[in-house]
């Protein structure tokens, strides 16, 4: 297989893990993003229930601890990245409000039916895919509760070959937002608001933060053909970011349970 071909699941998950670990956050977004999708969250309390799926090492799941009342429980797949999320809620004094526990979103989620109020999950869903995302994730909620995603979505309804071909092999799920809203609809949620991200987003939180943890890690394991293709994968995600940007992105999708 190619360089140009590979995924991120064609790579050794313990070199994935370490090589997100070393930054704080594993995809595109910004507390400014999280906290605008939270503004159109309303009713929640300190007795709300909330979970983060596909939580990372919990960039976002702060801002939520920060900015919303209620208990948070986040899940994510490697537990290196659970145990670098619950030091950090232990240094931030925010250990009651918030706990990371390793987990798959792929299994049933450990939570009883129509016991949260409020599901989150940014960059992440992509992993279990957008539409089943939805649709398992419903029966979690209470009928009213709320579910944000952000999710990797196209601009336009045409866009150049490169760009098209390389989306189509990562992530063929991917779609037009109009198509994504309906998606939602269609897996029982009123569809509340949806809104695109900022460049800086991708740029400034995102690249920017991996461009050291990448020459960190080239120089960790000098020669490692497997270390050698991830991080040109990863670079030659953000050029061709940087090539197409006018045609995709991420946005944010905000539903409430019907």
């Amino acid at each position: 297989m190619s360089n140009e071909n590979k995924t991120i699941y064609d790579f050794d998950f313990s070199l994935i893990c370490e090589y997100f670990a070393q930054v704080e956050r594993q995809g595109p977004g910004s507390p400014e993003t999280t906290r605008q999708a939270l503004d159109f969250i309303d009713n929640l309390t300190e007795d709300s229930r909330i979970a983060d799926i596909g939580c990372g090492t919990g960039g976002q799941t702060i801002t939520l601890a920060q900015y919303v009342p209620g208990k948070i429980t986040a899940l994510d797949l490697f537990p290196d990245f659970i145990q670098i999320f619950n030091r950090n809620a232990e240094c931030l004094g925010l250990q009651s409000r918030m706990k990371g526990i390793v987990g798959s979103m792929t299994d049933p989620l450990p939570f009883e039916k129509e016991s949260l109020d409020l599901l989150w999950s940014e960059g992440a869903i992509y992993n279990i895919g957008f539409e089943r995302g939805l649709n398992e994730w419903n029966q979690y909620l209470k009928k009213g509760g709320y579910i944000t995603v952000s999710e990797a979505s196209w601009f336009t309804d045409e866009r150049p070959d490169e760009i098209n071909e390389f989306w189509m092999s990562s992530y063929p799920e991917i779609d037009t937002i109009p198509n994504k809203v309906a998606q939602m609809q269609q897996a029982g949620y009123v569809p509340v608001a949806t809104f695109v991200i900022p460049e800086t987003c991708w740029t400034e939180h995102f690249f920017a933060p991996c461009h050291k943890a990448q020459d960190d890690f080239l120089k960790k394991y000098p020669g490692n053909e497997t270390v050698e293709s991830l991080i040109y994968n990863q670079r030659r995600e953000e050029v061709l970011y940087n090539k197409y940007k006018a045609f995709y992105g991420y946005a944010f999708y905000i539903g409430k349970k019907i």
